[in-house]
């Protein structure tokens, strides 16, 4: 093939960019294939949480910890909790870094987005784990 017949267009990547697949953020796609399959995730779990909300509408403390001591129901919620949270973080951060242009401020904005993220989902987690467990 004559040189006339190849693209003359120029990748703004690195050669090992290129290898490896990364973008200019460092991440490749990664983030992308996260974010959708904790969207999956979420669109799975979606009707079961309904469902088990809808159960536990106008009832007391005790009759939610009942619904809630299934193992089965726990472990459902638990899965919305941290697929939810997972997904909110990516999202954040995504909005984070193209929002963001002072670095230091995007530092510490993307860490207090890690932190609010897992403080939401641990607390969420221990209140499934303590109304499941009947205390």
């Amino acid at each position: 093939m004559s040189q006339a017949g190849k693209s003359t267009v120029k990748s703004i990547r690195t050669p090992i960019a290129r290898v490896r697949g990364l973008g200019a953020a460092h991440s490749g796609t990664s983030d992308f294939w996260r974010q959708r399959l904790t969207a999956l995730a979420l669109l799975l779990l979606f009707i079961p949480v309904v469902v088990i909300i809808m159960t536990l509408l106008g009832r007391n403390h005790a009759a939610a910890a009942q619904i809630l001591g299934s193992p089965l129901i726990a472990i459902i919620m638990m899965l919305f909790i941290v697929a939810s949270c997972w997904h909110m973080k990516i999202g954040m951060q995504v909005v984070i870094e193209d929002y963001v242009h002072d670095e230091k401020l995007k530092l510490l904005s993307v860490i207090a987005n890690n932190f609010f993220s897992i403080a939401v989902g641990l607390a969420s987690i221990y209140a499934i784990i303590k109304l499941s467990s009947g205390v």
